[in-house]
């Protein structure tokens, strides 16, 4: 598989309204692991569906060496086939157990082909991935979502492909099935080109590929070797920039000052002309000339000066928009002896065990809950919120605002802009300052003015955030769930850089280990086998 590639030439793809995603873009992707990095919204996924064959270009080619296995990020799967079919074994399976029964006709053998330990291969595949477990007559509508992608996966790598693609891969893994899938990719030996805003999947590449307007740019090495580069790019812009606005300043003034020094010229030219007493006809032609050089020094400071401007232009362009969020938060300060929440015995029906679970959250904790998928992380945020009332026991909650951001982020009124959401949060505020903090929260000028339904994934996030930490009264608890899911990497920066400015408490459910050790957790929580356990750090990684 060492000869694995894709090779795309001159690809250009618009959408049936004619908005252009990709024009005139060609690369070369060959063997080994490249990661795939663009904000939401640049294509990322158009293109995995584009080399894939699931779109169609509207000119240019793809061209894929070896076999193709693609893993897309939302899995057209129904509930009734089974564990079987979705692998593609169920024909062969069928085959082996009917010969096993006496049947050998020949049908059966033509079925089975080569693949006479592909129950052995399956199963090994499977426990790889986590899924031992799973029988082959299991429906896939008794799955988890992290157990449907990796049930995915482990069907694409049964076919053995030379190239793989995957859009997403760790969204709805736990952090064990994310380790599993990174131990998978460890070894992989073919072409893979993966779309993932997980960082620590992304260290795993050997190279990054970068997706820009212009076409893809490709780095090698893997995430942190890819951020140092364009932590170094961006240096090197930002003192060019600095530069060409020197330049450009300087241009303009020796520009003003050759005007005014022509303009000295010329005065005091028509004053000595009329002293001189020279015919009309020779002074006017004296004066023309005075005129016309004027007039080629001031065309030439001008194209100076539009070169500069040009210049300052292109450097400006190779700056990133990569601004973070700068906030003060007093308001959500917590004491540290208060008691926020307390849970005693909390029990609900199939999640929780007897006795229940015991949670205490006291003084400005920065809490991680972790724990598999369908363990009721999600239910336990719920309950300390108070959006359920345990089946058994009993809760406690101080006089602070309690903000819970769920997985959909739906507080906001869609129908409203940003800044009449955050009027409805914070009534008192006045405008100018409304108005300053949604600034801070990067929606400046006629940002603050878009509908909330417009909004990307990202700046959904940062609106809702700008309404909840704002709010009157501003929240000492904070209970997020999965936030930094479907997030590209500079919104989850951004998330980061508000939760830093936050001085209250939080709780946030999170499979990912960079984020969380980004944002300063200081407890970590699993919930396991229907009990909540302190850990003293995080699992599964």
């Amino acid at each position: 598989m060492s000869d694995a590639f894709i090779v795309c030439s001159h690809l250009s793809f618009s959408w049936p309204d004619d908005t252009p995603v990709f024009t005139d873009l060609s690369f070369t992707v060959g063997s080994g692991r490249t990661g795939l990095v663009a904000p939401n919204g640049a294509g990322k996924s158009t293109l995995l569906k584009l080399i894939a064959g699931e779109y169609r270009p509207a000119a240019g080619g793809v061209t894929v060496g070896g076999a193709l296995g693609y893993l897309p990020q939302d899995l057209p799967l129904s509930a009734e086939p089974t564990v079987a079919e979705v692998l593609g074994v169920a024909p062969v399976i069928a085959a082996l157990d009917a010969i096993e029964s006496g049947d050998a006709r020949e049908e059966h053998f033509a079925t089975i082909g080569d693949d006479w330990d592909i129950e052995e291969r399956t199963r090994a595949q499977l426990d790889r991935l986590g899924l031992a477990d799973l029988g082959f007559d299991r429906r896939l509508g008794t799955l988890s979502g992290g157990q449907v992608v990796s049930l995915g996966l482990a069907g694409r790598l049964l076919r053995r492909p030379d190239v793989l693609l995957l859009d997403e891969p760790t969204n709805n893994l736990d952090l064990d099935a994310r380790r599993r899938l990174a131990a998978v990719l460890d070894e992989w030996k073919g072409c893979l080109l993966l779309v993932s805003h997980d960082r620590a999947l992304l260290d795993r590449m050997d190279r990054i590929a970068e997706l820009e307007p212009g076409g893809l740019r490709s780095y090698g090495g893997n995430f942190t070797a890819y951020q140092e580069a364009v932590r170094a790019e961006q240096d090197a812009a930002e003192r060019s920039v600095r530069g060409a606005e020197q330049e450009l300043k300087r241009e303009k003034r020796e520009m003003q000052q050759a005007r005014e020094r022509a303009e000295r010229r010329a005065g005091n030219a028509a004053r000595n002309l009329k002293s001189a007493g020279l015919p009309r006809i020779v002074a006017g032609g004296l004066k023309r000339g005075a005129q016309e050089s004027a007039g080629r020094a001031g065309h030439t400071h001008a194209a100076r000066v539009d070169d500069a401007r040009a210049r300052l232009d292109e450097a400006e362009r190779a700056l990133r928009d990569d601004r973070k969020i700068v906030l003060e938060l007093p308001g959500t300060a917590v004491p540290p002896g208060r008691t926020l929440f307390r849970g005693e015995g909390l029990r609900m029906r199939g999640l929780f065990a007897e006795p229940g679970v015991d949670l205490e959250i006291r003084g400005p904790e920065r809490i991680a809950l972790t724990g598999a998928n369908g363990a009721g992380k999600s239910t336990l945020l719920r309950l300390i919120a108070g959006d359920l009332q345990p089946a058994h026991g009993t809760t406690r909650r101080a006089g602070g605002r309690i903000a819970y951001l769920g997985q959909r982020l739906d507080l906001l009124d869609a129908g409203r802009t940003v800044a009449e959401n955050l009027a409805a949060f914070a009534p008192a505020l006045p405008e100018a300052e409304r108005m300053n903090l949604l600034a801070r929260f990067l929606f400046r000028g006629a940002g603050a003015h878009l509908p909330v339904r417009v909004l990307s994934g990202g700046e959904l996030l940062r609106a809702t955030l700008a309404c909840v930490l704002c709010a009157e009264p501003p929240p000492q608890l904070l209970l997020l769930d999965e936030p930094t899911n479907n997030l590209d990497l500079v919104s989850v920066g951004r998330l980061e850089s508000a939760l830093a400015a936050y001085q209250g408490a939080f709780v946030v459910v999170s499979h990912d280990a960079r984020f969380l050790a980004e944002i300063g957790v200081a407890r970590w929580l699993e919930l396991t086998g229907g009990r909540l356990r302190e850990t003293g750090g995080p699992t599964g990684t």
